[in-house]
């Protein structure tokens, strides 16, 4: 049966006692011991299902090492504590599928302790095994921050770019996505969305305003019970993170992107986060590593909170 790995101590670089960093708050955990904790994050090392370039397999790690040197306190919401380390997924080699539904009976365990989950990907076909024990449960709307619609048809087995077409027919009720780019997505999955009811906000409608992009796109949710947040990282501008699969001009910023995640965080149904598409070895100076650490931070600092 597919597990977890131990995880390992955290530690911060400072050498200041009073510089508070997350390497000196997060403590290590098991499922047993998780719901002690408001969240636990849980490392997948896969990026076989990637469609454009790898590297994602990487990313646990690289987001773990950036994050325990990034300080607790946010300016307006305080501190960051109780959250926990489950360790990694250990995903067994084999097909896209049969790796989806390993990774997926450990999620579905994760879900079940009352802990958030936030998972340190990975390419973006563990959406679908991060998300769809959720589906099974109550009605379910997911917010995608991600420069794609990740709506392909399944053809020859599962990849990097039909997480959301697998959750459709799971039972995912209603996906809206924010930082979409024009000239990214064909007419046809663009087409599909709308059919499904989901929600298009492109980079140009979360300018000026990221936290009523961020409303708009709950408000396009409807009353499910359980929300999911995504993030893939090739939603920033490919300057801010040139580290992924697909890097692209016309992004968002990472002060939109960390002002949006603290504010979807507030939402009462949150029940379970993801960063995506972080490939350190097509990285610049870990650039696209320390933003999705600090999009990791934005989230945890919201949890809970007031919007």
């Amino acid at each position: 049966m597919t597990d977890l790995t131990a995880p390992s101590p955290w530690t911060s670089p400072s050498g200041d006692p009073n510089d508070e960093q997350f390497g000196d708050v997060v403590e290590t955990a098991t499922l047993a011991t998780a719901s002690e904790y408001d969240a636990v994050l849980v490392g997948e090392p896969y990026d076989g299902a990637v469609i454009g370039r790898s590297g994602a397999r990487a990313g646990p790690a690289a987001l773990r090492r950036e994050l325990g040197g990034t300080k607790t306190h946010h300016a307006e919401r305080g501190p960051v504590h109780a959250v926990a380390d489950l360790g990694d997924i250990d995903v067994p080699a084999g097909s896209v599928e049969q790796v989806q539904r390993a990774v997926r009976s450990v999620t579905a365990r994760v879900h079940a302790t009352s802990a958030v989950p936030v998972f340190l990907g990975g390419d973006n076909s563990l959406t679908f095994p991060n998300a769809a024990p959720l589906v099974s449960d109550g009605t379910v709307g997911a917010v995608s921050f991600d420069a794609h619609l990740d709506c392909r048809a399944v053809q020859d087995g599962p990849t990097s770019g039909t997480p959301y077409r697998q959750l459709h027919h799971a039972g995912l009720d209603t996906l809206a996505v924010v930082g979409a780019r024009h000239f990214e997505t064909s007419t046809a999955y663009h087409d599909y969305l709308a059919e499904q009811g989901g929600t298009v906000l492109p980079p140009a409608s979360v300018a000026g305003d990221p936290a009523g992009a961020v409303d708009d796109a709950l408000d396009a949710l409807g009353d499910v019970d359980t929300v999911y947040v995504s993030l893939d990282l090739d939603v920033l501008d490919a300057a801010a993170a040139p580290g992924v699969s697909a890097p692209t001009p016309g992004g968002l910023s990472t002060r939109e992107l960390f002002r949006m995640l603290g504010r979807v965080a507030t939402d009462d149904r949150i029940a379970g986060f993801e960063v995506v598409e972080c490939a350190p070895p097509l990285d610049a100076g870990d650039r696209t590593a320390r933003a999705g650490a600090r999009a990791v931070a934005h989230f945890l600092s919201g949890l809970g909170g007031d919007r």
